[in-house]
């Protein structure tokens, strides 16, 4: 199994995008490379999504397009198809990580307690995306169970943002953090891609070692 580890930069951020057009979405993916970080995750919110997908696989290579909010195993087959390079989710199903498993893709499937994370041990994943964060216990809860569940680790998402991110990246078993403070929904709209490389850039100071 591929790890998402293998294709994450050195920030160890994933910047969520949420955008009305392929335009747009490329335009904030940019900015997003421009303040150093060289992966984002597209949200499967809207009609838009995996024309996003494929524009940014497409007219940015330099960054690594992922796909969040799956949540079907449809959805996992249609991201694969648009050229998304991981896929992230909030929650899992049987049905769905027998599908995330047939793209090949890297992928971290959501969870929110310990039987959650103990299933997704026993189905061999190691690299689990927390969701939500801050409501399911945040740092204290990812201190706590780090010596119940050794070797797992986790992608906190939800409720993350530039006022704690320090606090989740000095955890040993979280390999990433996920958000949308950096690119977040209102930017995006206005077309701030300036505004957008500079919270990039401002988390990045924050992430221990670079």
């Amino acid at each position: 199994m591929t790890l998402l580890t293998d294709l994450l930069d050195q920030s160890r951020l994933i910047p969520i995008i949420q955008a009305d057009s392929a335009a747009a979405a490329v335009a904030a993916a940019r900015a997003i490379h421009q303040g150093g970080i060289g992966q984002v995750e597209v949200v499967l919110r809207n009609a838009q999504a995996l024309d996003c997908i494929k524009a940014i696989r497409n007219e940015v290579p330099e960054v690594r397009v992922g796909a969040g909010t799956v949540l079907s195993g449809e959805q996992a087959r249609a991201v694969h198809e648009a050229g998304a390079q991981f896929i992230v989710t909030p929650t899992t199903t049987d049905k769905l990580l027998a599908a995330l498993l047939e793209t090949g893709l890297p992928f971290a499937p959501g969870v929110s307690s310990l039987s959650d994370i103990g299933r997704m041990v026993e189905a061999g994943c190691q690299q689990l995306k927390l969701f939500p964060a801050e409501l399911s216990g945040g740092v204290a809860l990812l201190k706590a169970i780090s010596s119940i569940f050794p070797g797992v680790t986790f992608c906190p998402t939800g409720g993350v943002a530039e006022n704690n991110l320090a606090s989740y990246l000095a955890l040993g078993n979280v390999f990433a953090v996920g958000g949308s403070w950096i690119a977040p929904n209102k930017l995006v709209a206005e077309g701030n891609w300036q505004g957008i490389s500079q919270r990039a850039a401002a988390a990045k100071s924050q992430v221990p070692g670079l």
